[in-house]
């Protein structure tokens, strides 16, 4: 088996072996070929007593193997024997080995996307396109928006289709969401504590309030609803579970931006403040000052910012780390939630239900 080290400078590498491919404890790369590896056959040879040619074999044979404990394709390892010895190293030498395209980032770690396979991205790509704009979408419309051929889209079609992750309506010829999407999203609700642990507290919350009660969590910079519990009142707000919502115009969001550290703030706001209605907060000091209060009164509070005439409050969950995990929040429509009711009721109750989250994810004040 293979081991790797390096130095921190860029891209330093050595490779050793058991006593089974010996030569290969004296392989390494220079800074000068960050992409192509170099190695000269005239050490190894005089070191090991082989002949050049028997150096090439031992040495062609672990970098084969290299290849497949590092997941680097047989096509990217190219040996070329040559018919003399060489010293120095130099590319395209007789006597030398190279492999082509080898950690072209981190010389010891490939990045994530060294890995990625375009069939199973593209494949991905299409059932993202279901995501609730329209319910279903033709071959010719997702060849337009994923710019792949028709033929293409077909066949990732016809894959999914035959996985579940696809159906296709048999009136319209078009396709939509299969039943495989529902399940892997319901498996994934049930191996997440947060989740299992809210949902008699928003059913708790959404019975007192009469309004919708959420939890939500943050991805990638967003904050997304997890889970709701609907308001029983005919005009209601509906939560999209699943949508990423901004941070700086909604409760959801706010409330990991008005708990969060400076740096963290930093990171997770960014100068250019997106705006959706006429009182989204575009000003970054204005929107500061308004998590200070935030943070002070223990929820934070949207008014239209994001969705008009939509009013949300939402409070912090933490767990035994005392980290902000997720947020439960309350939405209304704005007529309902005045400023009032906001400081008197749905304020201190938003709180509650969050603190009461909290303690069962084992934070303890």
């Amino acid at each position: 088996m293979c081991s790797r080290s390096c130095s921190s400078s860029r891209p330093r590498l050595s490779y050793s072996a058991g006593t089974a491919h010996a030569p290969c404890s004296q392989l390494s790369t220079s800074a000068a070929a960050p992409s192509r590896l170099t190695i000269s056959t005239a050490p190894i040879a005089g070191a090991t007593g082989l002949g050049d040619r028997a150096v090439i074999d031992v040495i062609s044979t672990s970098y084969l193997s290299l290849a497949r404990c590092t997941r680097i394709g047989r096509a990217e390892v190219a040996c070329k024997p040559g018919a003399g010895i060489a010293g120095a190293g130099f590319d395209f030498a007789p006597g030398c080995i190279y492999v082509k395209r080898l950690f072209e980032g981190d010389p010891v770690r490939r990045e994530k996307t060294n890995y990625t396979i375009q069939s199973v991205s593209h494949a991905l790509d299409v059932i993202e396109q279901f995501n609730g704009e329209r319910d279903e979408l033709g071959v010719t419309e997702l060849s337009k928006r994923l710019k792949l051929h028709k033929n293409n889209v077909f066949r990732l079609l016809a894959t999914l289709e035959a996985r579940g992750y696809i159906e296709q309506n048999k009136a319209t010829d078009n396709y939509r969401l299969g039943i495989r999407c529902l399940q892997l999203g319901q498996n994934y609700v049930g191996q997440v504590g947060l989740l299992r642990q809210a949902r008699p507290i928003l059913e708790h919350a959404a019975r007192k309030a009469r309004e919708t009660a959420l939890v939500a969590v943050l991805r990638r910079g967003a904050a997304v609803p997890l889970d709701a519990v609907e308001s029983d009142q005919p005009v209601r707000m509906v939560s999209r579970v699943g949508e990423a919502l901004p941070l700086h115009c909604t409760a959801v969001g706010k409330v990991y931006l008005a708990f969060c550290s400076e740096e963290e703030l930093r990171e997770l706001l960014p100068d250019d403040l997106s705006k959706f209605t006429e009182r989204t907060i575009t000003e970054r000091p204005a929107l500061v000052q308004q998590l200070k209060q935030a943070a002070a009164q223990g929820y934070a509070v949207d008014t239209g910012e994001y969705v008009a005439d939509a009013t949300s409050v939402a409070a912090p969950v933490r767990d035994y780390t005392r980290m902000v995990v997720g947020s439960v929040a309350i939405a209304a429509p704005s007529y309902r939630l005045s400023e009032e009711r906001i400081q008197k009721e749905v304020g201190p109750l938003v709180a509650k239900a969050a603190g009461e989250l909290s303690k069962r994810l084992g934070f303890n004040s």
